[in-house]
């Protein structure tokens, strides 16, 4: 039986989404908590992989069981009760036998949160720069991301992806408040530390270094070393995953009498 499991995670403690060799993991901590409550070997499969230290909200994975599990709820329940206080389990539910986490989904939304000032309440969970960046100017620039493009100069070096094609549908900033901002960005698929490198390069064209053009020059570069520094990885959230099909089948009306 197939399962699909929403969670969300602090990064913090992590490598990331993925197993590795002599690191930690959320992938490692949920595999590890379903195989001690199941009492049998659990591969879970992830919509993506997450760099260490970035965060979600959200996240979906799947795995399958050769038992039917008759108390979703109360297996979520016991998941929470084991699983370090940076994971928390959603729902677990039944989805068709060909349904996959990673495959299936059409896209991801990340969000990063910047601030300009020292705020105690942001530190954690955003990126703190030295000055106010031009909104209008990074929006323009953000422009040039849109559509379907090789994302290569914002690639990590040696991200063993296949092909460094995406396509891009949202991108763009907002003023939270009167020191905080919020970059959002929407696409098919992300490279190894592409949203990272995206908005250190924005911030250059909001901090006036560059203009906005320069991000289309770039992008035609196709080299790493000629786009901005990568920002941080505790302000950036995973937000949204999306699947061209309803996550959990919504009950029977004589289910909900």
């Amino acid at each position: 039986m197939r399962y699909f499991i929403t969670l969300s995670y602090d990064g913090a403690p992590f490598s990331g989404w993925q197993i590795q060799e002599n690191a930690n993991s959320v992938q490692h901590e949920i595999q590890k908590a379903l195989g001690i409550l199941l009492r049998e070997p659990v591969t879970v499969t992830g919509a993506g992989r997450t760099d260490a230290g970035v965060n979600a909200i959200g996240y979906v994975a799947h795995f399958d069981s050769k038992n039917i599990l008759k108390n979703c709820p109360q297996l979520c329940y016991k998941l929470n009760a084991i699983l370090p206080n940076e994971i928390c389990v959603h729902e677990i539910f039944q989805m068709p036998g060909n349904a996959h986490a990673r495959f299936d989904a059409t896209s991801r939304c990340y969000k990063y949160y910047i601030h300009t000032r020292k705020d105690p309440f942001c530190a954690r969970y955003s990126c703190l720069t030295k000055e106010k960046p031009d909104i209008a100017a990074m929006n323009r620039a953000a422009g040039h991301l849109l559509g379907v493009h090789d994302f290569s100069c914002f690639e990590k070096l040696n991200g063993g992806n296949k092909t460094s094609i995406c396509n891009v549908m949202e991108a763009g900033w907002e003023q939270i408040d009167s020191h905080r901002y919020l970059f959002t960005i929407r696409a098919n698929r992300f490279l190894r530390n592409m949203v990272r490198a995206i908005v250190g390069s924005l911030l250059e064209v909001g901090y006036g270094k560059r203009q906005p053009e320069w991000i289309a020059e770039i992008m035609e570069m196709k080299e790493r070393g000629k786009a901005g520094q990568s920002v941080p990885g505790n302000a950036l959230f995973l937000a949204e995953i999306t699947y061209p099909y309803p996550l959990k089948q919504q009950p029977e009306a004589s289910d909900r009498q």
